[in-house]
């Protein structure tokens, strides 16, 4: 991928406005929950800069985050040397920002403690090298990969302009069979429309460990938008299909992206957890009903989600979605699903 194509890739996801954001504030309910959270990115970018010190503020802003895992952004890539290696770079930047973390000088946080790095599927078998650099260079980190996959034939809601039903090419399944043989997992950011495919793959490899993103990823922009009700109908089915499976797991987060379509970007002032519950409780409740407690983790997708909402406020909104459950079943949502997934020790 070009550095052009990276570089629009995160200018896809909404600006970040600081001064927006601490327009609201709230006290942490529940602040000894121990939360990993599985699903953030660093990179620096003009005009979004979330490096170490920037996603260690979010992440020691009153809840207990214990660790976390950084999921392939496009971003530090190599400049030159193979084509299919330079995505490998991003894994030697991201060990190196988890070396720091793990110093202990910077608090109890263990930064990107696992890393989800990527790699091109069209590879087909010859992703094998691509994949054994990724765990030299993650420093006993790495856990796993995430393609590039996420297509629909609407440009306003597509991020990349990427071949369709790539998950379904035979050089696609000669690529993560080689995952699946190195004991990896495949977390795949799909859109709704393409979750009969995630489906598909789950079923073709049933060891290995499949890790939906962003509650499999319902759309309420371009040709969805005012479809909410059709479109959750729709996203529901496909839903309880997927957690038939039980090599998949499910992230829930990720709502926050425009891609939902709703819009808490353009209010006066950031929403509260209130708010966040009562536009996203439906999609919380469909997916721990389905998938499990043990199967569900959720994720903050910051700096992408913080366009929307202030991280502190996010915790706050999942912690009030699940005050109905046991102890033991928000352990498992809040850390333990997340720790399990990404073999990670805590």
């Amino acid at each position: 991928m070009s550095d052009d194509s990276i570089r629009a890739a995160i200018k896809a996801h909404l600006g970040v406005n600081l001064e927006w954001l601490e327009k609201t504030r709230e006290e942490i309910i529940d602040a000894e929950l121990k939360i990993v959270d599985p699903h953030h990115h660093v990179w620096d970018m003009p005009g979004n800069r979330y490096l170490f010190n920037e996603a260690l503020a979010d992440f020691q802003s009153g809840h207990n985050v214990v660790a976390t895992v950084h999921v392939q952004c496009h971003s530090m890539y190599r400049a030159d040397g193979p084509e299919e290696m330079r995505p490998v770079g991003e894994t030697e930047f991201v060990n190196g920002v988890a070396a720091q973390s793990a110093s202990g000088e910077y608090g109890s946080t263990r930064v990107c403690a696992g890393i989800i790095g990527t790699t091109d599927l069209m590879l087909g078998d010859r992703v094998q090298p691509v994949l054994e650099a990724h765990l030299r260079a993650g420093g006993g980190r790495f856990r796993g990969i995430r393609p590039t996959a996420a297509w629909h034939e609407s440009s306003d809601v597509r991020a990349l302009n990427i071949p369709p039903h790539i998950l379904m090419h035979e050089k696609s399944r000669a690529a993560i069979k080689c995952v699946d043989e190195l004991q990896l997992s495949l977390d795949l950011w799909v859109f709704f429309t393409q979750l009969d495919e995630v489906l598909d793959i789950c079923r073709a490899f049933p060891n290995l460990k499949v890790v939906i993103n962003h509650v499999g990823g319902p759309v309420g922009i371009g040709p969805y938008a005012n479809q909410r009700e059709a479109v959750f109908k729709e996203w529901r089915t496909k839903i309880e299909a997927l957690a038939n499976c039980p090599n998949a797991v499910i992230k829930l987060g990720g709502l926050a992206m425009r891609y939902g379509g709703f819009n808490f970007n353009k209010l006066p002032v950031p929403p509260s957890s209130d708010l966040l519950v009562e536009k996203w409780q439906p999609y919380i409740d469909v997916c721990i009903d389905n998938f499990g407690p043990q199967r569900c983790m959720f994720e903050s997708n910051f700096p992408v989600d913080r366009g929307m909402c202030n991280y502190h406020v996010l915790w706050n909104a999942f912690k009030k979605m699940t005050r109905q459950y046991s102890p033991e079943e928000r352990k498992f949502m809040f850390s333990k699903t997340a720790a399990e997934t990404y073999r990670l020790a805590i």
